[in-house]
């Protein structure tokens, strides 16, 4: 039999679920409304550019409206003035459109202190309720008082973890139900400059990421006519990554690895981390800035023929006109300002010529020939026509047949040709000579190295940054991208796109070089990068953030950090102190808030047996944790091995685990793991990728 305290709390939970679902169905009532209204005005064809442009909008608010369908309401603030707010994925308004909205859009400064109050700062709140929905029906509430009782770290505990306790699908959700506080502080910081968050395993830095990109496409709407370029470590995190924003309502979004960035190019080969390192030093920016400078022609005297008549142009006009067009332009910009620099002044060398032979010609008939010149503009005529000498416009004419002649053309590549990025780069190097002259920095060794690998077919990972730089110097040669499609779609075809925003995930891994390339893509230098400093695997070693962006940053970039880790339990934490101390780290890990109640269990094997022995713990994991995830994480020499046995399963190296999550996890040998290149952080890597359960294989010595 129930207590009378048992029947009082479900009887209040029955009361609280009737009455959200009572402004459920209303609020999907008004939505059904909106949307009707907004499908009736699309359906009007749009008169002008004014109209298209507004129809833009209406179908950007009715597609907002239709992926509002999940969670439409997923909380509720009483305020201690008897306010009462819910908090939705967007803004539902009333009929009357002047008052309050009748849901707050989870990104709006009214929905802050949803993620931020406490009881010991409740910021004028009495009450916030989590609303747990399946469609359109409340499954559940949780309340928590904001009364000044004391408070844990978490805001709406029970949410949470319940969140955290579901099953891994291999694709990342939303989290707008249950971002904390520290991270909604992070996803709601000002966008005037570089934030670099770091977080250990489990501290959600890819969910806040993600989570700021909606945040700030809300609330700077003209970051939406840039885009927002989001850069994650490999294709199959963009994968799993991939539901997020859309499911956010936000489309204006390019998602690409470093590999991945520069249009046409793909990489096709592995290297050494040794070359990896060496390529991806800061130095080549200097190095391929004076080495693309060297390319530009030598101020000398040109001779160029028209109409049968030769004309020179001297050194020193030549040395001005060079001079003029450079001026901090890209080569292919200055080239075709020199190009028409030039044309401008043969067509006045040819007018000056005309004009001079004019002159001889008229030597001694001055006054027979003035008795028929008629005064310019008495029949209409002027110019050639009058007087011999050419007027303005007939200059500009011949200006333009000299800029439209194939010859002149021919002349002007011969002078000042134009240059593949691709040649340029592989000249440089190829050829230890010009490494010496224009990369003094290398080594005579280092040098070697990087022309035997150049050598090479095909582009490795850190000749895409090199290749980029070089690609920006020389400029394009055609003219803009065509202007057809989306902003994310015009933005991912076009080299030389301006991101209003740039999001890096696991940012640690980025070389000086492929900051550049960043850089290049966001020069307002609106960029949030996330990523743990201590999960570093990358052949270009940095012990802390400011060492790792001093050479593209500077001092110009403000910190944040997330400490606490809600996905992996603290009994697979509690594993993680020795590890960091071996790869180096002085950080402390983050401070893991959920327990599993399973402890991390060791299986010893024979190393031949290792793979079966993966097999059959897959095989118990995947039971246990029947609509879950189970992932293999291994050395990489027993990657293919692995992939053989465990089927249906992924098997990954840690670099390629990064950001990823399963339920369950079978790390195998991780000695051999921690003895490969930065191993003891790509232990770490490994340890942190479970929700519920580790289960280690270790090969007896």
């Amino acid at each position: 039999m129930l207590s009378t305290d048992s029947e009082s709390t479900r009887d209040g939970a029955a009361l609280a679920i009737a009455e959200e679902q009572r402004f459920l169905d209303a609020a999907v009532a008004r939505r059904d409304r909106l949307a009707a209204r907004l499908t009736a005005e699309l359906a009007v064809p749009a008169e002008d550019a004014t109209g298209r442009a507004r129809q833009r909008g209406l179908r950007a608010q009715l597609e907002e409206l239709r992926r509002a369908s999940g969670g439409l309401i997923f909380g509720r603030l009483d305020g201690v003035d008897g306010t009462v707010r819910h908090i939705g994925r967007t803004g539902i308004r009333d009929d009357d459109e002047t008052a309050d909205p009748i849901v707050v859009d989870w990104r709006a400064p009214a929905a802050r202190p949803f993620y931020t109050a406490t009881p010991v700062d409740p910021q004028g709140q009495a009450r916030r309720r989590h609303v747990r929905t399946d469609g359109p029906v409340v499954a559940g509430v949780d309340d928590e008082p904001l009364d000044g009782a004391d408070g844990g770290a978490l805001v709406g505990e029970g949410a949470l973890l319940a969140a955290l306790n579901e099953r891994r699908t291999g694709r990342m959700s939303t989290a707008i139900a249950t971002l904390q506080r520290e991270q909604d502080a992070v996803i709601r910081a000002e966008a005037t400059g570089p934030l670099i968050v770091q977080g250990g395993p489990g501290t959600g830095k890819t969910v806040v990421a993600l989570h700021r990109v909606a945040y700030l496409l809300f609330t700077y709407r003209q970051m939406a006519e840039r885009a927002v370029l989001v850069l994650g470590p490999s294709t199959r995190f963009l994968d799993y990554i991939a539901q997020v924003l859309p499911a956010l309502g936000e489309t204006a979004v390019v998602a690409a690895t470093c590999d991945t960035l520069l249009p046409g190019v793909a990489v096709t080969r592995a290297e050494s981390r040794r070359i990896a390192e060496l390529k991806g030093r800061a130095l080549w920016q200097g190095a391929l800035e004076r080495y693309v400078r060297s390319l530009l022609p030598r101020a000398r005297e040109l001779k160029l023929r028209w109409d049968g008549e030769f004309h020179l142009i001297g050194a020193d006009a030549v040395g001005h006109l060079l001079a003029s067009a450079v001026q901090g332009r890209s080569h292919h910009r200055a080239r075709a300002v020199f190009a028409e620099h030039l044309h401008h002044v043969l067509a006045e060398a040819v007018a000056e010529q005309r004009a001079a032979l004019l002159d001889r010609m008229d030597e001694g008939y001055e006054d027979i020939l003035a008795r028929f010149r008629p005064e310019p503009g008495d029949d209409g005529r002027s110019g050639s026509d009058v007087d011999g000498l050419m007027s303005d416009e007939e200059i500009d004419e011949l200006r333009d047949r000299i800029a439209a002649d194939a010859t002149i053309a021919r002349f002007v590549d011969s002078v000042w040709p134009a240059r593949d990025p691709r040649t340029v780069l592989r000249n440089l190097l190829t050829d230890a000579a010009l490494l010496a002259r224009y990369a003094p920095d290398l080594t005579p060794e280092e040098a070697g190295l990087v022309a035997a690998d150049a050598g090479a077919d095909g582009w490795a990972p850190s000749d895409v940054p090199l290749l980029d730089a070089v690609a920006d110097l020389l400029g394009d040669l055609d003219g803009p991208a065509p202007a057809a499609g989306s902003v994310a779609e015009r933005a991912r075809r076009q080299r030389g796109w301006v991101y209003g925003h740039v999001v890096i995930d696991e940012a640690q891994e980025l070389s000086e070089m492929q900051w550049h390339m960043v850089l290049r893509r966001c020069p307002s230098r609106s960029i949030t990068a996330v990523g743990d400093i201590d999960q570093a695997e990358a052949a270009h070693r940095h012990t802390g953030w400011a060492e790792a962006v001093r050479s593209t940053l500077g001092d110009r970039w403000t910190a944040a950090e997330l400490t606490i880790c809600y996905r992996t339990p603290r009994e697979v934490m509690e594993l993680t102190t020795p590890v960091l101390r071996a790869a180096g780290s002085r950080n402390a890990p983050p401070r893991a808030v959920r327990s599993s109640g399973i402890a991390p269990r060791t299986v010893e094997t024979t190393a031949d047996r290792l793979p079966a022995a993966a097999a059959e713990a897959v095989a118990t994991l995947r039971h246990r944790w029947t609509g879950g995830t189970v992932g293999v994480i291994a050395p990489t020499a027993l990657i293919a091995a692995l992939t053989a046995a465990v089927h249906d399963t992924p098997v990954l190296t840690a670099t390629q685990s990064k950001g990823l999550e399963f339920d369950a996890t079978v790390l195998v040998d991780p000695a051999r793991i921690a003895a490969e290149p930065r191993g003891h952080n790509a232990l770490y890597v490994a340890l942190t990728r479970c929700t519920q359960e580790l289960v280690t294989l270790s090969p007896i010595a």
